[in-house]
């Protein structure tokens, strides 16, 4: 029986993944504490309190930052404590919600990302904004969901001879149980996972980001090229989004009467 296999966010944009047990979705909004908070590009094109999305060059990512995988992250959404590891040794335990914590944590990443002296990232953070890929496409797409099947990952990790680590794809939900590629029958319509009622939108192109390992810093496969030689396509996973609202726990299951063969 296809189930979830894994339930993750990313409460701040490029940094370490958060595993979770159980979410609560509401319909029309995106994952929970996901990309809520970013590391801006100083001089760039994101200003706070605006209210539209721009595109995530625009912000410290995997996709140009391989090295911020190096570190280890864990947010607290509901007292704002961040934690920072690097080897398994804490450098940083700062309150994002005082002056004096992000100031820390800005210095720290200023230093990570070398960036010049005097030079410190921007800390994104707006009210009802999130700074998820597609945000730049519209506010309805900035709350689509990133679906991974696990046996499509398995695929392509077979056919490149390559070990791949589904966390490269940072996806909110894992499914296993399916066969490759099977989630691309989600698109257009609506499902049920567990209590929660979603819909497949459209395929998740795949950038740079994918290249590089989880936890290393070092961009090691060239995932969007494998990809393209391998299926003549660049797409993993796909997006989807809340239709009803409802509590979704690992091992919630998809039915099979909600697929298309």
């Amino acid at each position: 029986m296809p189930s979830v296999a894994g339930l993750y966010n990313y409460p701040i944009k490029g940094l370490t993944q958060q595993s979770l047990t159980e979410v609560t979705l509401r319909a029309a909004r995106g994952f929970p504490f996901d990309r809520e908070i970013a590391l801006a590009r100083p001089g760039g094109g994101y200003r706070a309190g605006m209210d539209f999305g721009i595109d995530k060059t625009e912000f410290y990512a995997l996709v140009s930052e391989a090295r911020l995988s190096g570190l280890t992250t864990h947010l607290e959404p509901g007292t704002g404590r961040l934690t920072v590891g690097v080897r398994g040794h804490t450098v940083l335990d700062a309150d994002i919600n005082t002056a004096e914590g992000r100031d820390a944590v800005l210095k720290l990443y200023a230093r990570v990302l070398d960036l010049p002296p005097g030079v410190e990232p921007v800390l994104a953070r707006d009210e009802g904004r999130r700074f998820t890929d597609t945000a730049h496409n519209s506010d309805r797409q900035m709350h689509f969901i990133s679906l991974i099947n696990l046996a499509t990952v398995r695929d392509f990790a077979a056919r490149v001879k390559k070990d791949i680590d589904p966390l490269r794809f940072r996806a909110n939900i894992y499914i296993d149980g399916l066969a490759p590629w099977q989630e691309l029958t989600l698109l257009g319509r609506e499902f049920r996972l567990g209590d929660v009622t979603l819909r497949g939108t459209k395929p998740t192109g795949r950038c740079a980001a994918t290249e590089v390992e989880p936890g290393t810093g070092h961009r090691d496969i060239p995932v969007p090229q494998l990809l393209t030689q391998t299926y003549g396509h660049q797409f993993m996973g796909i997006y989807v989004e809340t239709v009803s609202d409802g509590l979704l726990r690992l091992a919630a299951e998809l039915t099979p009467g909600d697929l298309v063969a």
